[in-house]
């Protein structure tokens, strides 16, 4: 289990720090949606973008914070729950379960650290966020933190968040 995690924060970690290397030779960063297609980890996170057409919105000017759920996190939902969720008649809960997982403003791990806050998303809801020992959101814990982007942050999750 302890070799899953780390080959997992470690195939996050890896596109991350080549694109890190890019950014320190003078390149402009990459907005929230092209990070997440260049990490190559966030494939069911950006169909599910693309299928709620939240594609402009995550490219705008922001800044967001983005609790990003991995493709493993989509995979451990319950069986059908995402086939489900990308049938056009279900767009509004998609864009629902993801705009919970984005919040007004760029939030740095280090601005949460020993708080536990009640912080609004841009779903209307609010997500439970714990920097006591490490970041959690609602539960769900940030496996890599302040992936910055040109229009916010991105923290990488290990599992999905859903909106009561």
């Amino acid at each position: 289990m302890r070799q899953a995690i780390i080959a997992a924060i470690f195939a996050v970690a890896v596109p991350f720090a080549a694109q890190a290397s890019h950014h320190m030779k003078g390149e402009t960063k990459p907005d929230i949606v092209d990070t997440a297609v260049q990490a190559d980890d966030f494939n069911t996170l950006v169909a599910a973008v693309k299928a709620a057409g939240l594609v402009d919105t995550l490219k705008g000017d922001g800044p967001y914070t983005v609790f990003a759920p991995t493709d493993a996190a989509f995979a451990a939902l319950p069986e059908g729950t995402l086939d489900s969720l990308l049938k056009p008649e279900n767009k509004a809960k998609l864009t629902a379960i993801l705009t919970y997982h984005v919040v007004p403003g760029k939030v740095m791990a280090g601005d949460l650290a020993g708080k536990t806050l009640d912080v609004a998303t841009v779903q209307g809801g609010k997500v439970d966020v714990d920097g006591t020992d490490g970041v959690t959101v609602d539960g769900a814990r940030v496996v890599m933190a302040d992936i910055e982007t040109s229009n916010g942050v991105i923290h990488v999750i290990d599992r999905v968040i859903l909106p009561e």
